[in-house]
């Protein structure tokens, strides 16, 4: 299995929004980067996400699992989507600054590629940003 992280607006698509998609999921629509759309091309089914809100909160929030492989997004087909469901909330959010404060993370994608809203996350990072978040 291989960890991500996706990022999202709050007020545009926020982890409530996430929750209340249900058991089903919703379309991870929207990406239009190419390396975005090519780290969810690599996305598998049963695959695990951080849901990380931008913006002013900069914090990873909840985990996602993907539960539809790489598809056309409905917003537009010449762009391809995943369809992720929420799994559970982070105990404690974990912020930008204390993903940047802590030396072990010092070369996650979040901090090294900051725009680029579909990420790889090793499993030394996702156990290290679990275990912070109070997981």
């Amino acid at each position: 299995m291989a960890h991500w992280l996706l990022k999202s607006e709050p007020d545009v698509w926020g982890w409530d929004a996430q929750v209340k998609a249900g058991r089903t999921g919703t379309p991870w629509t929207g990406v239009r980067n190419f390396t975005a759309r090519n780290n969810m091309r690599a996305m598998k089914k049963g695959d695990l996400a951080f849901f990380y809100h931008t913006g002013e909160e900069k914090q990873i929030v909840g985990i996602v699992e993907v539960v539809k492989e790489v598809h056309p997004d409905p917003d537009d087909p010449a762009w391809e989507c995943v369809d992720v469901r929420a799994v559970e909330p982070l105990k404690r959010p974990v912020t930008l600054a204390e993903v940047k404060a802590e030396k072990k993370l010092a070369d996650m994608a979040l901090v090294r590629l900051s725009r680029l809203s579909v990420q790889p996350v090793t499993d030394a990072e996702w156990a290290l940003v679990r275990k912070m978040g109070g997981l």
